[in-house]
């Protein structure tokens, strides 16, 4: 009469009477207690003796019963055992309110990162790549910011987003609105976007490309941590690929998992981690490691783009050692798209003059 999967109206039992007080959490012999005696699940059960205590939350919700039952009744029963009972109802109220409580911080984080897709609290800034050998802006990266409160970098978005399962879908908005620009960035000017490999493999990637000049879009590939499936992520890549979209790998040197992006997915870009190129004229080490990595590129048939250029002397080491592209805030900073434009205009326009 009792066993796993049956279910029952809760007026037909005794939990919600227990918990309202019409009858006792104790009762060595149900028969002695008018109230259970009158309920028909006491013969359907065959219920003898009874101990029920609720689980009460923090907030002094119920959350649910801990029922024993005996098919006869046992007057040994007394309130040490009811005790006992009611300290594992406390222990499993603990463990419950902890879940319960992690489970709203992920609702809280998860309405918090599509209240930024809905509402318009994501814009996009990009930032000049240029061709310093040449001396001309042949790019931007776009790069995600936020309106939203908490106000904090993007990476800490990014990072909520795949915590709670919508890291793909910022990212694809990201991209889609870093792709509306293209229709006013005057060719061959490109458009490095953002995405790491659990996204790439997602059919919304490719449709968020779709139509878009690919010939003009470089994918930068961010994620840190190790991939498992690299054969998936190339098969969603190849049409793309071939189609005339270009691979970065952001953040090059950052990790062992940067090292294996580069040598499974053969890009066209490598970009160093930020920290190679920080006071790259003062640290010996450095510019041989970055060096080394151009002599990799170049076997490989890859280009560097160094990030983070932030004093002429880092710029000129880098030239020095053969960096034919480069970005940071010595050669502009993050800007929204009109500024971007404006420079870009300034920019073009001085070099026809020089011409």
């Amino acid at each position: 009469m009792v066993k796993p999967g049956d279910s029952r109206s809760l007026n037909d039992v005794y939990c919600r009477h227990v918990l309202e007080g019409r009858l006792p959490q104790l009762m060595p012999d149900a028969a002695e207690v008018p109230v259970a005696m009158s309920m028909p699940i006491t013969k359907a059960a065959s219920i003898g003796a009874h101990i029920s205590v609720p689980i009460l939350l923090p907030n002094g919700q119920p959350y649910g019963m801990f029922c024993c039952l005996g098919f006869a009744a046992d007057h040994s029963l007394n309130e040490r055992d009811l005790q006992t009972m009611k300290a594992f109802a406390e222990i499993a109220s603990l463990e419950v309110n902890r879940e319960l409580e992690a489970e709203a911080r992920i609702q809280d984080k998860r309405k918090k990162i599509e209240r930024v897709i809905e509402e318009n609290q994501l814009s996009m800034a990009f930032q000049p790549i240029w061709d310093v050998e040449a001396g001309r802006i042949v790019g931007f990266e776009s790069l995600a910011r936020f309106s939203a409160a908490p106000y904090r970098s993007p990476d800490l978005w990014f990072a909520e987003a795949a915590e709670v399962g919508l890291g793909a879908a910022l990212e694809i908005e990201a991209i889609r609105r870093a792709l509306n620009s293209l229709s006013v960035l005057p060719p061959p000017i490109y458009l490095g976007v953002s995405a790491s490999p659990t996204t790439v493999v997602r059919a919304e990637f490719a449709e968020v490309l779709r139509g878009a000049p690919l010939e003009r879009v470089v994918i930068e590939v961010t994620e840190h941590s190790s991939v498992e499936n690299y054969e998936a992520i190339l098969e969603a890549l190849r049409p793309l690929r071939e189609n005339g979209l270009r691979l970065a790998i952001d953040d090059a040197g950052a990790g062992y998992a940067s090292l294996r992006h580069i040598l499974h997915m053969k890009p066209d870009f490598i970009k160093p981690d930020i920290e190679m190129t920080r006071n790259i004229d003062l640290d010996p080490a450095r510019k041989a490691l970055t060096a080394a990595l151009i002599a990799f590129a170049c076997d490989t048939g890859s280009r560097i783009i160094a990030e983070g250029v932030e004093r002429k002397g880092e710029l000129e080491t880098l030239r020095s050692i053969g960096v034919k592209k480069a970005q940071g805030y010595l050669l502009g900073r993050p800007a929204n798209l009109d500024s971007a434009l404006k420079a870009l205009a300034r920019h073009q326009k001085t070099q026809y003059a020089a011409a």
